[in-house]
This record gives structure tokens, C-alpha cells and sequence, in this order.
């Protein structure tokens, strides 16, 4: 073989084995390249559903003594129909829980509570106790926070 052809040769193997190491890199980056780093902590700020998905799932547990009027997750919604405790029939709540941030926050919860009692054969409004708008907050607060609890050992 001639000098210049054996330079030939030898370029050629070097340009073949840069364009096979050019592709395997390319295959490696695309095995995993992309993938980003996973934390052990579940975010305090859950909002695939465009609100606290914590928060969201307490509300739904707390309230779900109460038939639903409707649920709107991304707007942060839940609205119950009236609801009347059997051992007390003449009386009604209807609870509104509106959660107003993606952030797991006492301050991401607002809960709005009406109350009827029955006279005359018909209902008519009565006052809600301020203790109990905050009992239910405080209620959802803490199942939230045990689901985030749950998800972060679990």
C-alpha cells in the first residue's frame, strides 16, 4: 500500500470512529439526558389540578358527609347541597370551601358555612357560629397536612 493511500486509510477510520462515537454519545443523551432530578421531599406546592391538590383532597375528605353540589379543581371550589344531621332533622348546613392559592397555607382556605332551621314548614336562615367555620378549616388544614405527611414517609 502507498503512503498516500495508507494516510487515506487511517483518515477514513479515524472520521468513521468520530461519527460512531458522535452517535453513541447522541443514543446516551438520549437515554436519559432529559430526565430530571428527584427529590425524596414531596413539594408543599402540589397543583396539577390548578390548585393544593392537598388542600383540595382534605376539603373533599372533611366535607364528604354532605352530598356535593359541585366541585371545580381549577378554580378551587367545592360547594355542598344542604345537608341535615339525622339526629337533628330540623336543622341544614350548606358549606362552601374555596381554596385561593397552589401553596399548602392556612391563609390558601377560606370555608363559608349557611345554616336553616325549620319553622313555620319552611326553612329560614340562622347564624353560623364562627367556631364552627374555623373547626372545618382547621379540619381540612390538618387532613392536608397528613396527606403532604403521608406522601413525603410513604
Amino acid at each position: 500500500m502507498t503512503r498516500s493511500a495508507n494516510a487515506f486509510s487511517n483518515s477514513t477510520r479515524f472520521a468513521a470512529r468520530t461519527v460512531s462515537l458522535a452517535a453513541a454519545l447522541g443514543l446516551l443523551a438520549a437515554c436519559g439526558g432529559n430526565e430530571r432530578p428527584t427529590s425524596q421531599l414531596q413539594a408543599s406546592q402540589v397543583n396539577a389540578i390548578g390548585v393544593n391538590a392537598y388542600l383540595w383532597r382534605g376539603a373533599l375528605d372533611t366535607l364528604s358527609f354532605a352530598p356535593l353540589l359541585s366541585a371545580d379543581s381549577n378554580g378551587g371550589v367545592i360547594v355542598t347541597d344542604w345537608y341535615a344531621n339525622p339526629s337533628n332533622p330540623n336543622e341544614r348546613v350548606k358549606v362552601t370551601v374555596t381554596i385561593l392559592d397552589q401553596d399548602l397555607r392556612a391563609d390558601a382556605l377560606r370555608v363559608a358555612a349557611s345554616r336553616q332551621v325549620a319553622q313555620g314548614g319552611g326553612w329560614v336562615d340562622a347564624p353560623v357560629q364562627a367556631a364552627t367555620v374555623q373547626k372545618l378549616e382547621d379540619i381540612i388544614l390538618t387532613k392536608a397536612r397528613d396527606l403532604r405527611r403521608k406522601a413525603v414517609t410513604g
